[in-house]
């Protein structure tokens, strides 16, 4: 059972940026969909990012700001954040699918525990 692990947050101000890395206790495969979600205080979870072999899709809020990679040999996936706003404020986690391309969390079967992302105005 692959166990995903993040890290990478913190408090920063808005212009900032930060990357957020997931790592994977065991093998994830180019195949293997994965992806970044956020919950934000008082709002339900939302996709942000996805990348399935080296295709990436994000959410249209995030686009041109936040890039998602992935490292297969170091079984890691990457965010990286620029132009953060308060409004990015959430905590992240990272999770695997193997349904392809998608943004439901109902096609993802494995998640991490999340890292809290705060940014200060």
């Amino acid at each position: 059972q692959v166990q995903l692990v993040e890290s990478g947050g913190g408090l920063v101000q808005a212009g900032g940026s930060l990357r957020l890395s997931c790592a994977a206790s065991g093998q994830i495969f180019s195949s293997d969909t994965m992806a970044w979600f956020r919950q934000a205080p008082g709002k339900e979870r939302e996709f942000v990012a996805g990348i399935v072999f080296s295709s990436t899709y994000y959410t249209e809020s995030v686009t041109g700001r936040f890039t998602i990679s992935r490292d297969n040999a170091k079984n890691t996936v990457y965010l990286q954040m620029n132009s953060l706003k308060p409004e990015d404020t959430a905590v992240y986690t990272c999770a695997r699918s193997s349904r392809g391309a998608s943004r439901r969390e109902a096609d993802f079967g494995t998640w991490g525990q999340g890292t809290q992302v705060t940014v200060s105005s």
